[in-house]
């Protein structure tokens, strides 16, 4: 197969060079613009397709299954470099195809195949179809677009020659699973498939978590200067949105906001709570620049902090420094957890019932990626750390007073020698915002 004009490649003549992350450990890791310039070299979304593509060509050879049917966003995206906006998240209205060597295939909700046709050249245009299912079943298996679109996915898996091998699905509607099975194929988890070949970033990827993490940077320096009696809670988050989607961000998933005697048990989520003086308040900016998210904690105190206040911000301070200097490839995900404080001294009967306070997770295309810490998972299931992951560490302290508590998060790039924070708003020691 040739080359169309002006396009690299077709995806099926991907070669090993395309599995290379091209990683440069440097003294520090860049956070260029966001434009595209002719003096530097940035993010080349040529080669990041192509090594996303080429990661999961090889995860899923390293698997039992011949095929992957997703419908899982973040999976699309990262197969097909496809995306409609956010408001198809939720939908379960696209769906994409990879059958071993050959092209994607991606199934879009009407117009958006024909607009893949004409601007995502690295796609067969042959490949880009319009199709729906169910959209989390407000259209009726009755209507048979099930069972339409389970019998042409069927065809193309017999043409290239997976039939007596697995499908991996990373997730479907349940009448979805039924039609996939009916046309006699083996469903298997594919979503493990997908993790797998997720798990590590190529230096792209780490630009653009990288430029995402410097826009969450900028949006605590403006909380740390509105953050005062009067404000509330909603419009810090108000402002945050504003001000991400003024920098780029694509989508603002979320944005807590807990101050005061909100802030222990942790509520995740934020209200219209006035902010008052001597308030300790916590927030977490959760949102995505070309994709690539980021989870990323910072605590304030209003006009001035208890010694309460002060204490559970330095133990907090204390465990998330001592997980990060844990990480360096080949430690195990255990070995980070041990480092954290146990669900019972912190007042909770189980670890599941602590879960997410002292947490590690993968960040990407996801919010939630590979590895996992936590000791409510890591104790009995370990995972090795490797070069290239990308992920959040997180930490919770309740303070003495029965109220307040302090969350700091960092994000972290794991190099071959170990990591660099790259979530870089001051937060070693507790910042007090519109001091008295």
């Amino acid at each position: 197969m040739s080359e169309r004009p002006g396009n690299a490649l077709m995806p099926n003549l991907l070669t090993p060079m395309d599995l290379e992350p091209n990683w440069e450990w440097r003294e520090k890791l860049p956070a260029h613009g966001h434009m595209s310039v002719d003096f530097e070299r940035r993010i080349d979304h040529d080669r990041l397709r192509r090594y996303r593509l080429a990661r999961t060509r090889q995860s899923l050879k390293a698997s039992n299954a011949g095929t992957l049917l997703l419908f899982d966003v973040n999976n699309i995206r990262y197969v097909s470099a496809t995306k409609i906006g956010e408001w198809e998240r939720d939908k379960m209205c696209r769906f994409c195809l990879l059958t071993g060597d050959d092209s994607p295939y991606v199934w879009d909700f009407g117009s958006a195949a024909e607009h893949h046709k004409r601007h995502s050249d690295w796609l067969e245009p042959s490949h880009c179809l319009a199709g729906v299912v169910g959209m989390r079943g407000t259209i009726p298996p009755e209507f048979g677009l099930m069972q339409k679109y389970a019998k042409q996915i069927a065809g193309l898996i017999r043409d290239a020659g997976m039939a007596d091998m697995p499908v991996g699905v990373d997730y479907a509607e349940t009448a979805m699973f039924h039609a996939l099975q009916q046309e006699g194929l083996n469903v298997v988890d594919g979503q493990q498939i997908m993790l797998a070949a997720r798990e590590i970033k190529n230096t792209d990827e780490i630009q653009l978590l990288t430029q995402a993490a410097a826009m969450v940077d900028g949006v605590y320096h403006m909380i740390y200067e509105e953050l005062k009696p009067g404000i509330r809670e909603n419009d810090i988050v108000a402002l945050s949105n504003k001000m991400l989607y003024e920098m780029g961000s694509d989508d603002v998933e979320a944005i807590n906001a807990i101050s005061g005697e909100r802030c222990n048990p942790h509520p995740h989520n934020f209200t219209d709570r006035l902010i008052r003086p001597g308030d300790q308040a916590f927030f977490d900016i959760l949102q995505s620049y070309q994709g690539y998210r980021t989870c990323y904690y910072r605590t304030f105190n209003v006009g001035r902090a208890t010694p309460s206040q002060n204490d559970a911000y330095v133990k907090a301070r204390e465990w998330i420094d001592a997980s990060i200097a844990m990480i360096k490839p080949g430690v195990s995900t255990d070995k980070v957890a041990e480092v954290w404080p146990t669900a019972q001294s912190l007042g909770f009967a189980s670890e599941d019932q602590a879960f997410g306070l002292q947490f590690g997770h993968g960040l990407g295309l996801a919010l939630h990626e590979r590895p996992i810490i936590s000791r409510a998972v890591s104790m009995d299931h370990p995972m090795e750390i490797k070069t290239g992951m990308v992920f959040a560490l997180e930490t919770y302290c309740p303070a003495t007073d029965g109220y307040s508590a302090a969350r700091i998060e960092e994000e972290v790039v794991v190099t071959e020698t170990g990591c660099e924070v790259i979530s870089l708003f001051p937060a070693e020691e507790l910042p007090i915002a519109n001091r008295y």
